[in-house]
């Protein structure tokens, strides 16, 4: 599915599997934008649109139409979608025919309640808009407390009220409409057998490891970065005196343990590879394509070490990295190349204020893939080397080739990279197969 070519001729129906109220695009705007970005948010929307009058299902529409409305290129709006998909606001079905047919589902948010609580959003939610800003929203959801302590409570109940009559009897209808949520899919999950033969039968009851129970040990393992091994001690310490799992004792083991293993910080979650969808694709075995892949495949914390030759890289070079990600929003293998360039071109040193201002320009220049980056800092050494022999004539070329990252003018002199230079670009390779 996801390496399924669409084209502007493939059409579409959007069915509206739920209830879209107001509050829910508040929800979407102040809530999941964060998350998801302005582009996918405005599709989410469209698609609300694009339903008749009584928001129940579209007619036959195709992709050129998303295009020409929304102003985008195809691929854009497939990002976009799998946006949605990925934090459960949209459900995609494909007919493959000669013009493929898709069906998409819309869903609404998540309360704002469920959201705050969220195991994953949550804390993506945090790390991307900030302490300041996300204490705003939260501040903006939460309800008064009335103290009702003196106060006694006088409801009427409906038996009070209302009296039984017989009646005619109706059987129950799916069919209506009501306001529906899609939960978040993790693929990657823990092995719960391994888990569930490791403690002993007396200690757990029958519902223990149920559906949701289960949901949650899958999403807080991912936001933590936790394996099987690692949970299998926290789940132990979290079951209470009735066999079952405290989730809240669960939740906060999960964190401070974290928290212990990575000086006091909260994960972040964006500090991955580069995204699948701004990969080169494969084929290509030059050792420019072979650099590439190095960027793209590894984490910026990965390239980083690598860098440190195995040892673990300063607390302060790994906060400048998290902002790289966080702050400035950079893609993790545009970020590695950045590491890779000022490295190279600064003496091994990264100086915060020399690359949060390059960092800023890559990001006003849109900058989003491994290639883009690279072919941008030969463009601008090349000019810098310029400007240097231009101004003044006791540079060093000598000098001046040294400090030209391994990927310049790889398409061109492919030969030209020194013995050393290869041998590190394949240690780091060894390590991602």
């Amino acid at each position: 599915m996801k390496n399924l070519t669409i084209l502007p001729a493939d059409t579409y129906i959007v069915i509206n599997k739920t209830v879209i109220t107001e509050k829910d695009r508040k929800i979407i705007s102040m809530l999941y934008q964060p998350i998801i970005g302005f582009t996918a948010t405005s599709l989410y929307l469209t698609l609300i649109d694009d339903l008749d009058k009584q928001e129940v299902m579209s007619d036959d529409l195709t992709h050129h139409h998303l295009m020409a409305t929304m102003q985008l290129k195809l691929e854009d709006i497939i990002i976009a979608r799998e946006k949605l998909e990925a934090v459960g606001l949209l459900k995609t079905y494909i007919k493959k025919e000669s013009i493929n047919h898709y069906v998409y589902l819309l869903y609404s948010p998540i309360s704002a309640n469920e959201f705050f609580n969220h195991p994953i959003l949550n804390i993506v939610l945090y790390n991307n808009l900030g302490k300041h800003e996300y204490e705003r929203i939260l501040n903006y959801y939460k309800i008064p407390r009335i103290n009702l302590k003196d106060y006694e409570e006088v409801t009427k109940s409906f038996d009070d009220v209302f009296q039984s009559v017989r009646g005619t009897i109706l059987e129950a209808n799916d069919d209506i409409t009501k306001q529906d949520s899609n939960n978040i899919l993790i693929n990657k999950g823990i092995d719960f057998n391994l888990i569930i033969s490791s403690i002993p039968e007396t200690q757990i009851n029958d519902k223990c490891f149920n559906k949701e129970t289960k949901d949650l040990i899958n999403a807080l393992s991912f936001t933590y970065n936790l394996n099987t091994l690692d949970m299998q001690g926290l789940i132990r310490n979290a079951i209470n005196e009735k066999g079952l799992i405290d989730k809240t004792v669960l939740r906060k083991s999960c964190r401070d343990y974290y928290q212990f293993e990575n000086n006091g910080n909260l994960p972040t979650l964006i500090y991955n590879k580069q995204p699948d969808f701004l990969k080169k694709p494969k084929g290509d075995n030059s050792k420019w394509a072979k650099m590439v892949y190095t960027f793209e495949n590894l984490t910026p914390y990965q390239f980083l070490k690598a860098k440190y030759k195995g040892a673990e890289p300063t607390d302060r070079d790994k906060r400048l990295i998290e902002n790289l990600l966080v702050e400035q929003k950079l893609n993790p293998g545009v970020v590695n190349v950045l590491i890779a360039y000022i490295l190279k071109i600064n003496n091994e040193q990264l100086k915060k204020s020399y690359v949060e201002t390059i960092a800023g320009q890559w990001k006003r220049l849109n900058i989003e893939t491994v290639e883009e980056a690279m072919r941008y800092t030969e463009k601008e050494h090349k000019k810098l080397k310029k400007m240097v022999t231009k101004d003044t004539k006791k540079a060093s070329p000598k000098k001046e080739e040294a400090q030209t990252p391994v990927w310049f003018d790889q398409e061109q002199k492919v030969n030209e990279t020194s013995q050393e230079e290869e041998e590190e670009m394949d240690k780091i390779l060894k390590e991602l197969i």
